[in-house]
């Protein structure tokens, strides 16, 4: 068996909580000196101190894997890519930083961004069009940041849900029926019909709940939830939101809706009958949203969540893009990395979806660190329901890593231990490794072009020898 050696991460959990080394070597029942050993990684990390951590703290033994350093590495690799192409820093170099100091990667990791949000406002400048006041990231990419901080799980919100889905009576087949009567006995909100453009309206003066009839039962239930989530649970929204953003600001704001939504899926789906049926069918998608009547995004979404210590379900990533590759939605469980900038893989299977709607699309993927995965891909339509109106289509992605692949339903008839079988993948053209993919749409950077009139390759942007 491996040594786990986990310093940084042991000190970071001992100065979270504000405990000197003699204190928590009495928790863990050792000597102060032989923590501070394990703090330098002197010594390795043992099976009976990680019990203990996990008992005393509440800790996922994952907070002290390798691969918590998995994301934070993908970070380092695309926040610096010029720099880290330029300085020839390793892969274990950026495994050793992101392992050791995490904080300074995360550090580095900020700068980095700033420094790319700078780059493009001053190329803005530069062209005529003038720098723009904007923020580096908008409100919503930093929702997207929020929840993919907590890995898709929020513990309390979860719990908080499941309790008043078995107070009101949740099942199958009644979930519209409980949550209207819930509205109606408890807060005396009384629905109608919306006309016009809207899903939905509450008069808060009149306490009605507008829902236009353009919605389908499964869209009616989640709106129903989500507004009980903020006449039930306000002011824990409130302190949720605040841990990150600032009361009154518009990051404040969508975080709370972003929170309600969390909960209403929680309300609709609770944890432990949605983890058993998920785990009955092996994580079929499609048997689910016809056991529950919700829509297949839902379904997704609710499964990337299902991170309850002592009761996960498969750790998930899940991602919703358009045609053109803009990726309205990605949170992950995993330590699979969406990129933030020069697009995503047009070798990944979300993009196949679009070719035969409301058919899975199944593929192994591997990412360029060894890294594979199974994804799922389903295309979806949404339509207002008039003749002629446009409508809105998105491929939604699922994906695990392998090791958890035979899990799921989809694994079946796969040769999951054959790296040929996988496609290669990367975080998209600009910052991919893959200097030989012919399928590149974009230089990459760090890496001199070699340039020859007098010939040509499959590869649309072959590379020279690095300079010395």
């Amino acid at each position: 068996m491996s040594r786990t050696y986990a310093g940084a991460r042991l000190r970071r959990l001992r100065e979270e909580r504000r405990m000197t080394q003699a204190e928590l070597a009495r928790v863990l029942g050792i000597s102060p000196s032989y923590l501070n050993q394990m703090e330098h990684d002197s010594r390795p990390l043992t099976v009976p101190v990680l019990l203990r951590l996990t008992e005393s703290f509440g800790v996922d033994p994952g907070f002290f894997s390798e691969r918590d350093t998995t994301r934070l590495v993908a970070d380092l690799r695309e926040a610096l890519a010029p720099e880290i192409a330029e300085a020839r820093v390793s892969a274990s170099d950026l495994g050793e930083l992101a392992s050791r100091m995490p904080a300074v990667a995360k550090v580095l990791v900020d700068l980095g961004r700033r420094n790319q949000a700078l780059s493009e406002r001053l190329a803005t400048a530069a062209d005529g069009r003038g720098a723009r006041p904007a923020e580096p990231r908008t409100p919503h990419e930093e929702i997207r940041e929020y929840f993919y901080r907590r890995r898709n799980y929020l513990h309390d919100t979860d719990l908080a849900a499941e309790r008043l889905a078995e107070e009101i009576g949740i099942r199958p087949g009644e979930i519209v029926r409980a949550l209207t009567a819930r509205l109606v006995e408890a807060h005396r909100v009384r629905l109608t019909a919306e006309s016009g453009d809207r899903l939905h309206h509450y008069d808060e003066e009149a306490r009605a709940l507008h829902l236009s009839p353009r919605l389908r039962p499964g869209q009616r239930a989640f709106r129903l939830a989500t507004q009980l989530a903020l006449l039930e649970y306000g002011d824990e929204l409130d302190r949720q939101a605040a841990e990150d953003f600032p009361a009154g600001s518009p990051t404040h704001a969508l975080a709370r809706i972003g929170i309600a939504n969390y909960f209403a899926a929680a309300l609709i789906l609770p944890y432990r009958a949605f983890h058993t049926a998920a785990e009955e069918v092996r994580y079929d998608i499609e048997r689910l949203t016809d056991r529950y009547g919700l829509g297949y995004e839902t379904v997704c979404h609710r499964l990337s969540t299902l991170q309850r210590p002592r009761l996960r379900g498969v750790p998930f990533s899940f991602v919703r893009v358009d045609r053109a590759g803009n990726m309205s939605k990605r949170q992950s469980a995993t330590g699979f990395h969406f990129s933030r900038a020069g697009g995503t893989c047009p070798l990944w299977n979300v993009y196949e979806a679009f070719a035969a709607p409301g058919r899975i699309h199944v593929q192994i993927a591997e990412m360029p660190d060894g890294q594979r995965y199974l994804w799922t891909a389903r295309a979806i339509t949404r339509h207002r329901g008039g003749w002629g109106e446009p409508g809105k289509t998105f491929a939604i992605g699922l994906g695990c890593e392998i090791r958890h692949a035979h899990r799921l339903v989809y694994s079946d008839g796969l040769d999951l231990d054959s790296a040929s079988a996988a496609t290669p993948i990367g975080m998209g053209c600009r910052v991919c490794e893959r200097l030989d993919c012919p399928q590149r749409a974009a230089p990459p950077l760090g890496h001199p072009l070699r340039i020859d009139h007098n010939s040509s390759t499959f590869v649309p942007y072959p590379v020279g020898p690095a300079a010395p």
